[in-house]
This record gives C-alpha cells, structure tokens and sequence, in this order.
C-alpha cells in the first residue's frame, strides 16, 4: 500500500503569467509527488475545506478506493467546486501513480499499448460567427491541420427566436463555404429552447460537425428533443456527479460526448464514462479546459475518442506553467515518455500545506 501521507496546494502565480488558472494540487507518498494543476483559487479552496482530510492515508495507486472516499464529501457538499476538486484530486493522484510505477499514465489506463500521439481539433470560442470573423484568426485555425474547429455562437435571448435563429444558421452556413469544411459550434448556454428548435429547422444539418451546450440547463428531457431533429447535439461538459451517465446517453443521445475530465470527477470517473459512451456508440471528444488528462485518456482509448479539443486562444499561454510544454504538430499532440500525466509545474516558489 502506497499511503498518501500529505497533500498540498501550490500557487504558482509568481511564474510568467499564464491564463486565468495558477494553482496546483500536489499529493505526496513512499517520497514521491504526484501533480495536477492548474485549477482556480475556488477549486483549490474546495481542496483544502472539503476533500483534503479525506485523503490522507489512502492508497495512492488504489483509484476506486480514494474514489469511494472523495464522492461522499463532494456529493454532500453544496460547493459547486467540489467536483472539479474531486478530479484535481484524482489526476494528481494517477500522476503519483505513474511516477512510482515509471510509466505515462495513458500505459496505466489500458491492457494495451496507448498511442503516442492523439488528434486534436481547434476551438476560439471567444470569435462569434455571428460577428466578423478577424483573418489572422480564421488562418491560424485553419493552418494547423486540426481535425475540424469549433467557434463560439452566442445569442442574447430575443423576442423574436425564429430571425435569430436565420441569423444563427446563415452564419454558420457562410462560415462552412468560406472554409470549405464542417464546423463544430459553442453557444455556451446562452440559448432558450424555442430559439434552438428554431435554429434546428432552419439550418443546413450538413455544414455542422456539432451545436454543443446551447441551453442554458442542464435539460435532459430539453436536450433530448433538440438531439431528435437533424441538428447534432453535444453535450458532457456540465456532467455531475450525481448523473448516471447511461441516462444521460439514453435521454439525450447526443452526436458527441464532450467531456471533462476534472470536472465530472477525475480520470477514474472518466474512463467509467468513457464505458457508457462506448456502449452507446457515442464519440467522446474531451473538453480542452483540463486537456492533459484528456490527451491520456485519448491515447489509451483512440477508438473511442477521435481528437481531443486545443483551445488556441488560451492553451499556448498556459503551458508556460508546465515543466514540460505541452505543444501541437500538425494537429497532434504527443504523449511524452516520462512517468505520470506531465502537469508538473516549472516552479512551485509559494507552498502552502494542508
């Protein structure tokens, strides 16, 4: 038994800025660290109140079990964080896991060799198509041979939702000829339910790769309707642990699974999901705001996930953070062949036990 003997919380916001996020969680065992980072402030807050007492002295290499002592407080809590502290937790502890047993933690998560590399797609959410789109912008994402990318398409709640869905649609048709490829879209639940059925009788079904989170809830029975016309559906990013993910599946069934790693509960919960996605023949692309723990995912599960999101607006940012940079060639990303996840930080300067 590998006992994890103490576990710490490390800002590393004195290191070159990086993006919203500086905080790493850092799990010690057998003189070993295991790291997973970055998360915000309120995550690591949920760390420290919430989750850091149940930790000690749990088995390091035992997922399920430090699992099984997590979900409880997490769940009972009413700290909308302590998901994604959950799975800071988690990760952190599979990057031990990796560092004592000298392997990538993707070569732990299979029987199988993982794949070193895994296919990316590109996302600026932050570029509304239905506003100019800049061109060194569209020619940056276009210019990395990504699997496809993904834009943001946001739309203030109005009273008339069947001109704002022509609006919607004719953008993303434009967007798809000027291109000359499918599209995946983001409107990041700013939507009401009338203007994305709306939207789903008026757009060409062909031009989208995806619409992903349109409503502003967390609507099965909503989602479920939407996903029944033509228009693909993705969903997964606001998963929670209380969610049965073969329900949700079976309720939605969604085009596309876009889950988070860390924030539906960690790499452990996540390969479950992953099972529940396989079963329903469900692709899974994980969301880029925890994208190291989703490229190991990829690499040991490549059937299941076709590319993992690359957020290109602020992921080169926030890879100064790391101790190894995680950078994209040719729309892939390269799992390296040190032991664990690589989330170390390049300094840990302002330490704070727990």
């Amino acid at each position: 038994m590998t006992s994890i003997d103490r576990i710490d919380v490390v800002d590393v916001r004195d290191a070159e800025p990086a993006g919203d996020d500086t905080v790493f969680i850092a799990l010690h065992a057998a003189r070993a660290t295991g790291w997973y980072g970055p998360v915000s402030g309120a995550v690591a807050s949920s760390v420290d109140k919430i989750l850091a007492p149940t930790v000690i002295g749990a088995d390091a290499t035992d997922h399920q079990g430090l699992r099984r002592r997590l979900t409880g407080p997490a769940l009972s809590s009413p700290d909308p964080h302590a998901a994604w502290a959950m799975g800071a937790i988690d990760c952190a502890a599979w990057d031990l896991h990796g560092r004592l047993d000298g392997r990538p933690v993707a070569d732990l998560l299979t029987p199988s060799i993982a794949h070193r590399s895994v296919p990316a797609y590109a996302s600026w959410l932050t570029q509304e198509l239905t506003g100019p789109v800049e061109p060194d912008i569209l020619h940056e994402a276009l210019a990395g041979d990504w699997a496809f990318t993904k834009w943001g398409l946001r739309c203030r709640p109005l009273h008339d939702a069947t001109a704002a869905a022509r609006t919607l649609a004719g953008a993303v048709e434009q967007t798809a000829r000027e291109t000359g490829s499918r599209l995946a879209t983001d409107a990041v639940g700013t939507w009401t339910p009338a203007l994305a059925l709306a939207f789903a009788e008026l757009v060409d079904p062909s031009a989208l790769i995806w619409l992903e989170d349109p409503l502003p809830r967390h609507d099965l029975r909503a989602y479920g309707q939407l996903a029944s016309t033509l228009v693909p559906i993705a969903i997964g990013e606001r998963l929670s642990l209380r969610e049965d993910p073969a329900t949700v599946l079976d309720t939605v069934r969604p085009a596309a699974l876009t889950l988070d790693v860390v924030g539906c509960g960690g790499l452990t919960r996540a390969v479950e999901i992953l099972a529940a996605a396989r079963a329903h023949k469900v692709p899974v692309y994980p969301h880029g705001r925890s994208l190291v723990p989703g490229i190991h995912l990829a690499a040991a599960f490549p059937e299941a996930v076709p590319a993992i999101e690359y957020r290109l607006q602020w992921e080169p940012g926030r890879q100064h953070l790391y101790d190894h940079a995680w950078h994209p060639e040719h729309g892939h990303l390269r799992l390296p062949e040190s032991p664990g996840l690589g989330t170390t930080p390049r300094r840990t300067s302002c330490h704070e036990h727990l």
